[in-house]
């Protein structure tokens, strides 16, 4: 049984105060043909369908567009929520379309059943576990450990009984411990959000989403396909995809990937003003379309250099520069170690100097609760 296996699409996303629009419904073009040439038994889809909760009116159209053009297909199409989107909102209409073959995961509702496949093999089963926190697990489940990620999605994933005899799939959006992240996609304070590999063992396939870069994460078996599009200039390096993934007999597994060509770029650029200015440097290499971040070395700012260098790089996204002065400023600032440091380690410093002394277990283990359960609510910190 052969999957495609997408996440992440985010779409209605600005990017640098630029829409988006354009570029992912261009991919959603390429991915179409993808799924033409292949001929899958089914698509997955792995959350974060959208950038917002609520989202624009647009790229509700163009989802409705593409899932459509699925059913036109008679494709199995398997839909999960991401922290990005509202699970009700997503899964609004789930039982009608169901019987098209469009399958969406239903708000967690403590119980979740596979929906079944059938091939020369014999059955698969999938499972669809949308991203969850530990206090929507609790609610169903009160007298077991639910008290970080990891053990709330062990408790969900325990309890869907799985029979590991026939070959089973599970389509989830959550951080598996390992994974390398992207400035794009949200974070935890302290790791929190961490989930451990080992909870997906069982499985034969475990698609997931939320993380930007395509990559395994402890095996084969586990794997993030990425993002279609790149989101922020930290991704500027990756090459982005679509991952295909063929289930035979039970234990054999084969992935591969097919790589996505964007509209439009997203590239880095550095040098002096003159330079970059000069057409022998950017004719014939795509960066006037291109998303860019521009790096200038002039040692004196620019006069309006963004007005400047967009009627050449018309998509000029953001523009730095790197000379003796900001070299200076970045030493003094020190911001670079405080963004990394993490949130507990600043609060314990915070406290022992205003008391002058640090906190003893009892107060680190409070402290740590509480900012734990500050980044399990609802609010985005992106």
């Amino acid at each position: 049984m052969k999957f495609i296996h997408l996440s992440d699409l985010h779409l209605g996303i600005r990017v640098n105060e630029f829409s988006m629009l354009d570029d992912q419904k261009y991919i959603l073009d390429r991915i179409i043909s993808v799924i033409d040439l292949e001929k899958p038994d089914a698509v997955i889809i792995a959350g974060d369908i959208y950038d917002k909760s609520v989202p624009p009116a647009e790229a509700v159209v163009m989802f409705d567009g593409f899932i459509s053009r699925l059913a036109e297909k008679r494709i199995h199409t398997f839909i999960i929520s991401g922290n990005h989107d509202s699970a009700e909102r997503i899964s609004f209409g789930s039982e009608i379309m169901n019987a098209t073959g469009i399958h969406i995961s239903p708000v967690f509702g403590g119980k979740i059943s596979p929906v079944i496949l059938n091939d020369e093999y014999g059955t698969v089963n999938v499972y669809m576990l949308p991203f969850v926190r530990p206090s929507a697990v609790r609610a169903y489940f009160p007298d077991e450990d639910t008290s970080s990620f990891s053990s709330a999605v062990e408790t969900a994933v325990r309890n869907m009984n799985i029979d590991t005899h026939k070959r089973n799939i599970i389509i989830t959006h959550q951080f598996v411990t390992g994974a390398l992240r992207s400035d794009s996609e949200d974070f935890s304070v302290g790791g929190t959000d961490n989930v451990n590999a080992d909870i997906f063992i069982d499985f034969d396939y475990t698609a997931l989403g939320h993380i930007h870069r395509p990559q395994n994460v402890g095996s084969e078996k586990i794997r993030y396909c990425g993002t279609p599009l790149k989101y922020s200039f930290s991704e500027a390096n990756h090459t982005k995809s679509v991952t295909i993934a063929e289930l035979k007999e039970k234990g054999t597994l084969e992935i591969r990937t097919s790589e996505l060509i964007p509209l439009r770029d997203m590239r880095e650029i550095k040098g002096a003003y003159d330079e970059l200015m000069k057409k022998s440097f950017y004719e014939g290499t795509g960066l006037t379309e291109d998303y860019v971040h521009i790096t200038l070395t002039d040692e004196s700012d620019i006069p309006d250099a963004v007005s400047k260098l967009r009627t050449v790089y018309r998509n000029l996204m953001k523009l730095d520069y790197d000379n003796s002065r900001t070299k200076v400023q970045n030493v003094i600032s020190g911001t670079d170690s405080v963004n990394q440091t993490d949130p507990i380690e600043l609060f314990a410093g915070f406290f022992k100097e205003q008391n002058n002394l640090p906190m003893n277990d009892e107060q680190s283990a409070f402290a740590e609760e509480v900012i734990r359960e500050i980044f399990e609510s609802e609010v985005s910190i992106l």
